[in-house]
């Protein structure tokens, strides 16, 4: 993550000449472990993504495990049923048999007595298999509650976020939830001036609103994208294409949610996706402006149904 002071001190050796050689190397190498931690963050963050889709996997697994249980079940009360149906059978053919030889009564009882047998192992069965459906029936009917909780959380944060952003209505402002996040997104209009990563006062306001409501809900994950359009990135300094820019301008905005003491830092994410995420065509100045943007995507932590999951599994 770059710090605001590493980037005060970039701007300093580039517009100073006074400045040693030695100086100018040593921004430059911290400068480039800032951009590794950034692309490690975001892989981190794909993982995260990767590990939100397996769960649901496992969980739509589950449903289907449930589904062939139940079936299971269904067969062996049927079996069962059979059984009884075939023991009551033999004990009318025994009342049958009772006035026949010995040898015969004596190979009925034995029948009799096998029968019993495969009857009370079949009961025990069916018994320990009713058991353990219950208990996952009642597991995975927590898990899609938790879930459920998940998503009423993240439509109360929406509406929350929407309220205090009002006032940036009709300012390149938006928020939206869906896949079972709140997006903010902010056209470059509100936040930056061309080809600069320094956020402008509306901005800052809009985003330190925005660090207000993350600071009443310290279990959501945040993630700070920045993306460009495609419009090659020509100016001369420290800045080398659009990747570059809009990585810097995606951790300008977690230097100014870090500010808020009540947000953690290790819920905070910055990525930069240059212009390969655009949101509409860059043919035109209005798709441009749309794509030139900074993304906070709020997701919820999902530790609580991992657990789960494991406690399933």
């Amino acid at each position: 993550m770059i710090k605001r002071v590493s980037i005060g001190l970039l701007v300093l050796v580039l517009s100073t000449s006074c400045v040693s050689k030695k100086i100018y190397n040593d921004l430059e190498n911290k400068y480039a472990d800032s951009k590794k931690e950034n692309r490690s963050l975001a892989d981190e963050n794909a993982d995260l993504l990767k590990a939100k889709n397996q769960l649901e996997l496992d969980r739509d697994g589950l449903k289907t495990d449930l589904s062939k249980f139940k079936a299971e079940l269904e067969k062996l009360k049927a079996d069962y049923a059979a059984a009884q149906n075939k023991f009551r059978v033999l004990q009318d053919s025994y009342a049958a048999l009772e006035k026949n030889s010995g040898d015969a009564l004596q190979s009925n009882m034995k029948k009799n007595r096998d029968l019993l047998e495969q009857l009370d192992e079949k009961g025990k069965v069916l018994a320990l298999e009713q058991d353990r459906l219950s208990k996952s029936a009642q597991r995975l009917q927590e898990l899609e509650d938790l879930i459920a909780a998940k998503e009423a959380s993240m439509k109360k944060l929406k509406e929350t976020l929407s309220k205090a952003l009002n006032s940036f209505e009709g300012k390149g402002l938006t928020v939206e939830q869906k896949n079972g996040k709140v997006y903010v997104s902010m056209e470059n209009k509100l936040l930056f001036n061309s080809g600069s990563w320094a956020v402008g006062s509306e901005g800052k306001k809009a985003v330190i609103e925005v660090g207000k409501v993350l600071g009443d809900n310290p279990d959501i994950s945040v993630l700070i994208e920045g993306h460009t359009d495609d419009d090659a990135f020509t100016a001369s300094g420290p800045i080398a294409d659009n990747w570059d820019l809009s990585t810097k301008r995606a951790t300008a905005i977690v230097a100014i949610l870090s500010e808020n003491k009540k947000i953690s830092k290790q819920n905070l994410t910055a990525a930069g996706r240059g212009e390969f995420s655009p949101l509409a065509s860059n043919s035109t100045a209005e798709g441009k402006a749309k794509n030139r943007r900074i993304e906070i995507i709020l997701t919820p932590r999902l530790d609580e149904i991992s657990k789960m999951l494991n406690e399933i599994n």
